[in-house]
């Protein structure tokens, strides 16, 4: 049996948005995309709601003073189907990379609803995946509407099957064994860079270990994308809070980088820096390490531990109707097919 197993390189883009615009942020996207390409890129991973932006006012602010700032993430968020998202399936196609981006995704059937989504574009231009984040964690509830199930998807593409999740999704174990046991051979996970966390708290190297984790346990490829805070998203975060560059610029806030299935980081990543970290893949390291640990295989009792996932769309509601049995005269419930 013959297994050919894809080759390839990544880029794991660390970079701030244009805070709160879209269109400048599409095309900072854009450009990045044909920057990677030139350099090699099969893959080019962008950091967590790169589009356009993070709420960071959720950590530094009131929930009453944050409120108007909600308004602007939302004004600033974008619709998947729509105008925004199509300049960037058109520059992964245009440049033959498969792209994964954090956005800001407005809700279709709630006015001021958003979730953190992940986007999987293909090098065809398609969209192939959109996983929207199970948990907001901590104070980014204030924000976004969590996901379901429908969106922990492994993706088929040219680069090998492909999962995403979302910065603090990574620590969620069951979620991570469901890509797995689903065949993930390629992970992409975004963060965001947050030096707000406690005094005690070191963000680089927590993502640093939830990479490695990941990478180690599955046997897997984990490319880590992480945002960084620009000088303009510090003057905005002024006007409403005096303080903001004292809470937004401590050091070791953000880390970018690919660790292999051995648990090694491959090349040098970057902290706090902006930049783009590239990684040479070959998918064939994933079978060795897999005779020592195969969670999802040998490595495991199933007769044990029984996990089962709920795939199913959850939706606001579903409407039935009353039909009139022509013969019996009894009232039958029919589901209407409209549910929200």
């Amino acid at each position: 049996m013959d297994i050919n197993l894809p080759i390839f390189k990544a880029a794991a883009v660390q970079d701030s948005p244009v805070f709160l615009n879209v269109d400048a942020t599409i095309d900072k996207v854009c450009a990045i995309i044909a920057k990677a390409s030139a350099n090699g890129a099969d893959l080019v991973a962008f950091p967590e709601v790169f589009v356009s932006g993070y709420p960071y006012w959720n950590w530094i602010m009131s929930p009453i003073d944050g409120g108007k700032w909600y308004e602007k993430l939302y004004r600033n968020s974008i619709d998947v189907p729509g105008p925004a998202v199509e300049r960037i399936y058109q520059a992964a196609k245009e440049h033959n990379v498969v792209v994964v981006i954090g956005v800001n995704e407005r809700g279709s059937r709630s006015l001021g609803v958003i979730y953190n989504t992940v986007l999987v574009i293909s090098e065809q231009g398609e969209l192939i995946g959109k996983h929207r984040k199970l948990v907001p964690t901590w104070a980014e509830k204030l924000t976004w509407t969590g996901g379901d199930g429908s969106s922990l998807n492994v993706h088929d593409t040219k680069v090998g099957p492909l999962g995403v999740l979302a910065c603090g999704e990574n620590t969620n174990t069951l979620a991570r064994f469901a890509l797995l046991a689903q065949g993930e051979l390629v992970h992409v996970s975004n963060y965001i860079a947050l030096p707000t966390a406690p005094k005690d708290y070191d963000m680089a190297r927590a993502i640093e270990i939830r990479t490695a984790a990941h990478a180690f346990e599955g046997k897997v490829f984990n490319i880590t994308s992480c945002s960084t805070i620009s000088e303009y998203m510090i003057e905005q975060m002024e006007q409403d809070c005096p303080n903001a560059r004292q809470l937004l610029t401590r050091s070791r806030g953000s880390w970018t980088g690919v660790i292999g299935p051995d648990g090694q980081v491959i090349g040098e990543p970057l902290i706090d820096k902006e930049g783009i970290v590239y990684a040479d893949i070959n998918l064939s390291k994933c079978i060795q390490p897999k005779q020592m640990h195969d969670i999802v295989g040998h490595y495991n009792r199933f007769d044990i531990f029984d996990f089962k996932v709920n795939k199913s769309p959850q939706e606001a509601v579903s409407f039935t109707t009353k039909n009139i049995s022509e013969k019996s005269g009894e009232n039958e419930d029919t589901e209407d097919d409209s549910s929200l």
